[in-house]
């Protein structure tokens, strides 16, 4: 299959471009199976975590739900790999994504922390599983809209679900890293659930995996780099994982100012006017 065919499948990133199906095809393909099932199986990481919630088990809920973001981060690249994409994959992993990275650590958070503060603390929550289901349909509904400034640039619009619920778990490492019960408080964690629901659905452009693309003369210390990373998952998960957070907070104003560089120049560059067949002929 070629690079600049149009893609359809479970999406691990949000900057693909569907494929149109074939005609007459009906059924699953077997070659469909596997990514689809990983997708399942994410969706099951990501609902286990509220089981674990449920029985007070918070350690076990926070790595259900990053690990479904794992499994959600291979399954479109094994479908891409099998080329096995298909329009019921694209929507199963719209659902998973949805029940992983909205409600369950929206759950996740109510049952924790939020509970405290009856009212405010489920609005927060509640706010934070709608807004994981509005980013979703909101990539659906744009599937086959061709004027995307943020795609064409290579940047996504928002904060990606997984990174969104990632990122809500924040005050959760740092809990539990440290014990401290102020990163329980549920007036902290109310408004940073609040702002983590915002992102999502904000307009704002957020980098892509297209962009990260390092240099050939850095891509040893990138390999380093990545399994040094793995090892610190390892033996200190929580705070490797406040790392990850704050690296990715760090990048979002590079991600905005070079967004904006590109939008400028794209402006300064004059629009031909259109051809006028009559007008034309007058001269």
């Amino acid at each position: 299959m070629s690079e600049d065919r149009p893609r359809i499948g479970p999406m691990a990133a949000e900057d693909e471009v569907p494929l149109t199906t074939r005609k007459g095809s009906r059924g699953l393909a077997m070659r469909a199976v596997v990514p689809n099932a990983i997708t399942a199986a994410a969706m099951c990481s990501g609902l286990t975590g509220i089981r674990f919630a449920i029985g007070g088990m918070w350690a076990e809920a926070v790595l259900a739900v990053v690990f479904a973001g794992v499994l959600d981060g291979i399954d479109g690249r094994i479908a891409r790999l099998l080329r096995a994409q298909s329009r019921f994959g694209a929507e199963l992993d719209s659902l998973a994504d949805s029940l992983s990275f909205g409600t369950a650590p929206a759950l996740v958070l109510f049952l924790w922390s939020l509970s405290d503060m009856t009212q405010i603390g489920w609005f927060a929550a509640l706010a934070f599983a709608v807004c994981g289901a509005l980013r979703l349909a909101r990539f659906n509904a744009q599937i086959d809209v061709k004027d995307q400034p943020h795609k064409s640039a290579g940047f996504l619009t928002g904060v990606p679900a997984p990174v969104g619920a990632g990122l809500a778990f924040l005050p959760m490492y740092l809990w539990l890293a440290t014990g401290d019960p102020l990163f329980r408080d549920p007036r902290l964690v109310a408004p940073w659930t609040a702002l983590m629901a915002f992102l999502m659905i904000s307009n704002v452009a957020t980098l892509s995996w297209t962009l990260m693309r390092p240099r050939r003369d850095v891509r040893l210390a990138v390999i380093l780099l990545v399994g040094m990373l793995f090892a610190a998952l390892l033996v200190a998960p929580w705070w490797t994982l406040v790392v990850i957070c704050a690296g990715y907070l760090a990048l979002l104003p590079y991600a905005w100012t070079r967004y904006a560089r590109i939008k400028r120049q794209r402006a300064a560059v004059p629009v031909p006017a259109p051809f006028d067949a009559a007008t034309s002929e007058l001269h």
